[in-house]
């Protein structure tokens, strides 16, 4: 669709119904028009392969399909198909012209309830991943199968789907995923499958292939006094026509994505109650890793738009980067052990950002002690002025802070879970007390010292002032005092990392130590 089309579309004019506003939402495959009470949803004309919309009369028949299948878990959300008409100020949903494509109308949700954004505020539960799993599980006990169906859970079928994930993937190597990791989740992928041949038949043989959703994920799901799930896949039977372990695995990649492996755990308990399956473990890091993998080839092909704002494209290829150091995380669990990782370093000298990145891709539960702090103090999870060591930040504090931090990390570890434990560990003492913690768990410890310039820590520290949504109290004016008290490690104490180096590089060091990583 053209430029000019899509301005004319962002007028209230062009729709049937009044509207106070309309706003635009682009994919890498539609174009998505919101007014005050619907969306409209035009599809671009694109072929990636995988899908083909270069037709009018494909986009149609993908429209119908559209409204068709998401009506087996939405059937009040989609109204129908419309026409996209031209007139005289360019496009129009309201009134006559030339035919110029066809769209899906719905009815709009509460966007405040997306999961999506539930997750972002830290408002979504263990109650709504229960919601969840009832509906799917119900959702997948009901639907559809075949011989047809049956024969894409076959191996030679998956094996298509990898092999053009990689095909497609490659043009990005060097700019969202290294030649490197593209290697070993392509010999990972591969080892899976040749290993567990006669898993992937057995889910087959007790009728586990089924027409599922094949896009469920947060974005897709909105819970108000119901589970609304929509935007299913419907241009494609072969994504569609999987395992229901690999539907439940979009989302519990997702959720783990988004820095919540506790919600994602609570929603498999609960889907493995509703539906039965407890097999459905066995093949969850293949397709979570699947998952993840798609999801940054699919981020990637954004990068491709011309029209893309610098900003935007700077953050969709993050994105892109941080779903593949996802897909590779999930291949390197077979190997690793429940750990303790404690970061180790100055303000502002990326211990967070680093443990934030190490968590993601270990599956490690993360802990801060910047949280935990204010949570021990009975304060809101925002910035506060204190001087130093003053207030929160006192010698009592401190203690009670660290002492907590090493609690939930003992608890976690004895769980069986790895723990990142993120704070300035500034103190000998304290690092002592938790690599004792380690030993005596039998567990191993790593500490992970950041360092850079006082350049780049000014630079990060002061473009921290006033945003609102960060936890962290540290300030330049502190910097020196807290230099000044500063127990480093001694040499082979730590694994020191350079906090200037592009992120996956600083993960790198870290697992190449942990001996994940060749």
């Amino acid at each position: 669709m053209v430029r000019k089309l899509i301005k004319s579309l962002l007028e209230a004019k062009a729709y049937p119904e009044p509207t106070a506003g309309v706003r635009l939402i682009e994919t890498h495959v539609s174009f998505i028009f919101v007014t005050d009470s619907f969306v409209y949803k035009v599809k671009k004309s694109v072929d990636y392969g995988f899908l083909d919309f270069t037709t009018l009369e494909r986009r149609r028949f993908y429209c119908e399909e559209e409204v068709r299948l998401n009506r087996r878990l939405c059937p009040d959300l989609y109204l129908g198909v419309v026409e996209l008409r031209r007139n005289s100020q360019g496009a129009s949903f309201a009134g006559g012209g030339e035919l110029l494509d066809y769209a899906v109308k719905m009815k709009r949700l509460p966007e405040e309830r997306m999961l999506v954004h539930l997750l972002e505020r830290g408002e979504a539960g263990v109650a709504d991943m229960d919601r969840i799993a009832r509906v799917v599980a119900d959702f997948h006990a009901k639907a559809l199968r075949s011989a047809q169906i049956d024969a894409c859970g076959q191996t030679a079928v998956i094996r298509r789907n990898w092999e053009e994930n990689f095909r497609q993937a490659a043009p990005f190597a060097g700019v969202t995923i290294s030649a490197c990791e593209l290697a070993d989740i392509r010999r990972w992928a591969e080892r899976f499958l040749e290993q567990n041949e006669e898993q992937f038949r057995l889910r087959v043989a007790k009728g586990y292939i089924r027409e599922c959703d094949g896009d469920l994920h947060s974005g897709n799901i909105c819970l108000t006094d119901k589970v609304c799930i929509f935007d299913c896949i419907e241009f494609n039977e072969r994504f569609r026509y999987i395992d229901t372990a690999a539907d439940l695995s979009f989302l519990l990649m997702d959720l783990e994505y988004a820095g919540r492996p506790d919600l994602s755990e609570a929603l498999l308990s609960a889907y493995q109650k509703a539906a039965g399956d407890r097999e459905i473990g066995n093949l969850l890091p293949f397709y979570k890793t699947y998952r993840a993998f798609v999801r940054g080839k699919v981020t990637s092909f954004l990068l491709n738009d011309p029209d893309l704002p610098s900003t935007e494209l700077a953050v969709k290829r993050e994105t892109a980067r941080r779903y593949f150091r996802l897909a590779r995380g999930y291949t390197l669990r077979d190997r690793l052990k429940p750990s303790l990782v404690i970061t180790c370093g100055l303000m502002g000298s990326g211990k967070s950002t680093l443990a934030r990145e190490l968590a993601l891709e270990l599956g490690f539960q993360l802990r801060r002690s910047d949280v935990l702090r204010k949570e021990v103090a009975g304060l809101p999870l925002q910035p506060v002025a204190e001087e130093y060591r003053g207030g929160i930040y006192n010698a009592d504090m401190d203690r009670a802070t660290y002492a907590a931090l090493l609690a939930e990390a003992e608890e976690a570890l004895k769980a069986g879970k790895g723990v990142v434990a993120d704070a300035t560990f500034r103190r000998a003492a304290d690092r002592e007390a938790f690599r004792a913690l380690a030993a005596q768990l039998g567990v191993p410890c790593y500490t992970v010292e950041t360092r850079c310039p006082e350049l780049i820590i000014r630079q990060r520290l002061e473009a921290r002032r006033g945003d609102a949504s960060e936890v962290s109290d540290a300030r330049w004016e502190h910097f020196h005092r807290q230099q000044a008290e500063f127990e480093a490690p001694q040499a082979g104490e730590s694994i020191p990392v350079d906090s200037t180096l592009p992120l996956s590089t600083e993960a790198d060091l870290v697992l190449r130590a942990m001996g994940l990583l060749p």
